[in-house]
C-alpha cells in the first residue's frame, strides 16, 4: 500500500509502463485500486482512472471520471492533458459540440503542445466543419515551421474567411 504521494505517483507510472501487457479489465482494476489509495485530495486519482478507462475502451466510464477530476481540481499539466483526452473521448462518443467546447477552452501547456488544436481539428472534421478543421490543423503547426509562416497563416485564413 502506498503511503506518500511520491510512492503513489511511482505506482501509477508503473501501471502505465506495463499498459501493453495488461488486459482491459486487469488494467482498469489495477488503476481503480490504486486510485482508491491516492493520498491527494485533488482530482489526480480520477484523472488517472479516467485515462485507463479511456485507453481500455470504456469511454462512458472515462467521461464520468474526467468530470469528477475537473470537479476536484487538477494541476495545470493534468488539466491540459485532461482537455485533450476528454475532448477526444467526447468526439469518439459522438458528443461533438461538447468535444469542440472542451477543446476550444483547453489550457495551453507545454505537456500537450499542439495536441488540443489537433484534436479540435478532428472534432470539427467529425462535425462536418471540414474547412474550419483544416484551418485549425494548419494553425496548430504554424509555430513549428522554420519558414513559410506568413503564407500558411494566409492559407488558413482563406479557408474560413468569416471566422
Amino acid at each position: 500500500m502506498t503511503t506518500t504521494l511520491d510512492e503513489w505517483e511511482a505506482a501509477v507510472a508503473d501501471i502505465w509502463d506495463r499498459f501493453d501487457s495488461l488486459e482491459r479489465e486487469e488494467g482498469v482494476a489495477a488503476m481503480r485500486g490504486l486510485a482508491e489509495t491516492c493520498p491527494a485530495v485533488d482530482g489526480r486519482a480520477a484523472f488517472e482512472l479516467a485515462g485507463m478507462y479511456d485507453s481500455m475502451g470504456f469511454e462512458a466510464e472515462a467521461c464520468e471520471e474526467y468530470e469528477r477530476a475537473l470537479e476536484l481540481g487538477l494541476d495545470e499539466a493534468r488539466h491540459a492533458q485532461l482537455a485533450v483526452q476528454y475532448g477526444s473521448t467526447l468526439r469518439n462518443l459522438g458528443r461533438l459540440d461538447e468535444a469542440i467546447a472542451v477543446l476550444e477552452a483547453a489550457p495551453v501547456h507545454e505537456s500537450t503542445g499542439s495536441a488540443p488544436r489537433v484534436v479540435l481539428a478532428l472534432a470539427l472534421h467529425s462535425a462536418g466543419r471540414t474547412n474550419e478543421a483544416l484551418r485549425v490543423a494548419i494553425e496548430a503547426q504554424i509555430d513549428s515551421l522554420p519558414r513559410y509562416r506568413r503564407s500558411m497563416r494566409a492559407y488558413a485564413v482563406a479557408l474560413t474567411p468569416e471566422a
